[in-house]
């Protein structure tokens, strides 16, 4: 069997000839010193509340739109983001809640600069400052960089003896956690690999029986980012700590503000215990509640990306993993910007809500 290299066909990622980064501005920075201050609780105005709903600002000069799942994902093409009016934002982040992530390739958004970057992101919410992640050395504290390089191991020996696939939503012990996220691809491995795992709150929660549902809305969980905290204090004198641990409260079940929809909001790398249960009461659900997320593939899709890719998704009805399926040493460039949203609204509980009479699927098979 030919290997890829004998292939004059094969598509290889853009790389420069020298191996040196493709966005070297972006490269990351570490400093054990910085302190950053919490933004503090805020008003939230989803500018999804604003959008038309048939989106003719955003999808104006869309040559193509197709859904990569049934549940989560749509790839759009023809849609420059850097470009959008005010309009075409509001529609963003509509589409992003209803579709739970969208794929835009060949974006210009990378070279744009980081105040254009921050500016539009910043459309949908105030900017989270990670409390340990690096940011450019060139830019902003805002842009949080992804980057694993044979150069720089950081992220593969956080990850080391432990599996990397971790489902979870950026942030959740954040008072008020990240609404419509950014990831923009600088530079991929150069084959293949690198991709993010996407999956559907909405359909997760969906799939339960309704009287299970409603065994879970009113409850509520405590997320904490202590065993980051713990894995980035490894790193020694290397160690960056900007904040001090993070913990909240939350809705086990939580409602969009402009969709309605309701989301599972648990996730395995964050989410600790439910508030009034035993421990060994708590292990119990959140462990159902965990494989429910990762084993159901059919709530799941996977983006593949290439330097110009900028992945838009809303984690209030979503949870993600990445992948490190590509060889230890390539490179892998992105930065993500995160804008916070609301305090997570929690789905009430409703005596009879009459879900599984109106579930065709569940009626045909005699289980209401």
């Amino acid at each position: 069997m030919p290997s890829l290299s004998d292939l004059t066909k094969a598509v290889i990622r853009e790389k420069k000839q020298d191996g040196s980064p493709l966005y070297p501005d972006y490269m990351p920075f570490y400093d054990p010193l910085e302190k950053v201050e919490d933004i503090g609780s805020f008003e939230h105005h989803d500018p999804g509340h604003r959008a038309d709903p048939t989106f003719p600002n955003l999808l104006k000069n869309a040559t193509k739109f197709y859904d990569l799942s049934p549940n989560v994902g749509t790839e759009i093409e023809g849609v420059q983001l850097s470009q959008l009016t005010q309009s075409g934002l509001d529609e963003l982040a509509l589409l992003a809640a209803q579709c739970g992530a969208l794929v835009f390739r060949s974006q210009d958004f990378a070279d744009i600069g980081f105040s254009a970057q921050k500016r539009i992101v910043s459309h949908f919410g105030p900017l989270h400052v990670h409390g340990w992640a690096p940011h450019p050395d060139a830019g902003s504290h805002e842009h949080m960089i992804i980057y694993d390089h044979a150069s720089d191991l950081r992220v593969r020996r956080s990850w080391r003896g432990r599996s990397p696939i971790q489902w979870h939503t950026d942030q959740s012990p954040e008072q008020q956690p990240p609404g419509t996220t950014f990831i923009c691809m600088l530079e991929s491995p150069a084959q293949a690999g690198g991709d993010t795992l996407i999956s559907s709150s909405v359909a997760a929660f969906k799939a339960l029986s309704p009287r299970f549902r409603k065994r879970l809305e009113g409850l509520q969980a405590v997320h904490s980012n202590n065993d980051g905290v713990k894995q980035e204090m490894k790193n020694g004198e290397q160690a960056v700590m900007r904040r001090q641990e993070l913990e909240a409260v939350h809705p086990v079940v939580r409602v969009h503000p402009v969709t309605g929809e309701k989301a599972l909001y648990v996730n395995p790398v964050y989410t600790k215990r439910i508030v009034g249960f035993d421990q060994e009461e708590s292990d119990y659900l959140l462990g159902f509640l965990f494989d429910h997320i990762a084993k159901r593939a059919d709530f799941q899709c996977r983006f593949r990306y290439e330097a110009g890719t900028v992945l838009v998704w809303d984690q209030r009805v979503t949870n993600h993993s990445q992948t490190l399926d590509y060889p230890a040493g390539e490179r892998r460039h992105a930065f993500r910007l995160t804008p916070l949203a609301e305090k997570p609204i929690p789905s009430m509980v409703e005596e009879d809500d009459g879900q599984c009479e109106k579930d065709e699927g569940r009626v045909s098979l005699g289980l209401c």
